[in-house]
């Protein structure tokens, strides 16, 4: 009985020294993350760049739906704006002419995926296949390679960010989401983008929503009013030297 209490006494021993040092490993592993979280990275999506400036950026989703964008062009061609547009691949594959009228007039083109997927789903060969797919469609018809990805529904882990980073891309997503998904009505969306715009701010809207070219013309007047210099996101962001912080805002060392 002696023998097999100590043997047993030596197990429990054993087995209680094991958990604590995996728990002092799993601790030590994901404070680290959280430090590093807290006090900025640069593998981080950005929402937002901190700046004095008066910049703001205009970025267009565009996965479905041809109806608004050349209505989208012309005022900004009006007000003499460049926006970011972020393609999706098998919407380039339907509208080759229309992507080349975007990047000719001089607007940004970023990359949104190739089918529209939640990459969190995805393994990383197939988010690899989704970014790249896409990157090619559209630098066989522009000659630039793209820079800027967006993820599917804002949605974006790790191992997406990752992948993104090994391939040269940063991610961008917004501060500033228009809502003009929920089809409100157009004064919903101007009242809402410009009182939450600030200096450095990423305006989310998609191309696909009805009227979207009227309220466009509104916000851009008033943006203008305020003395906002509208961008394209890369033309705003920090090259080098930066981090991005836990709100995901862009900051320069």
């Amino acid at each position: 009985m002696n023998t097999r209490f100590k043997k047993t006494r030596s197990l429990l021993s054993s087995a209680f020294f094991l958990i604590l040092t995996l728990a002092l490993i799993f601790g030590l592993v994901y404070g680290i993350r959280y430090l590093c979280y807290k006090q900025g990275n640069v593998n981080m999506p950005i929402y937002k760049v901190d700046t004095d400036e008066k910049k703001i950026s205009l970025s267009f989703d565009v996965a479905w739906g041809t109806d608004n964008i050349d209505d989208i062009l012309k005022v900004l061609k009006k007000h003499e704006v460049k926006a970011t547009f972020f393609l999706v691949g098998s919407w380039v594959d339907d509208n080759k002419e229309l992507v080349e009228k975007i990047h000719k007039e001089g607007h940004e083109i970023g990359n949104h995926s190739n089918t529209h997927a939640n990459t969190k789903q995805l393994s990383e060969d197939a988010v690899v296949q989704e970014i790249e797919l896409t990157s090619d469609k559209i630098s066989n018809i522009t000659g630039e390679k793209t820079t800027l990805f967006r993820p599917p529904f804002g949605d974006v882990d790790t191992k997406t960010l990752d992948i993104c980073k090994s391939l040269g891309y940063q991610v961008v997503k917004w501060d500033v989401d228009s809502m003009d998904w929920k089809q409100l009505g157009p004064n919903h969306v101007i009242e809402r983008v410009v009182k939450n715009s600030q200096p450095g701010s990423i305006v989310l809207f998609h191309a696909n929503i009805n009227n979207s070219a009227t309220y466009l013309d509104s916000i851009i007047t008033n943006l203008k009013k305020e003395d906002y210099k509208i961008v394209p996101v890369s033309e705003m962001l920090y090259k080098e030297n930066f981090t991005i912080d836990s709100n995901g805002v862009q900051k320069s060392k």
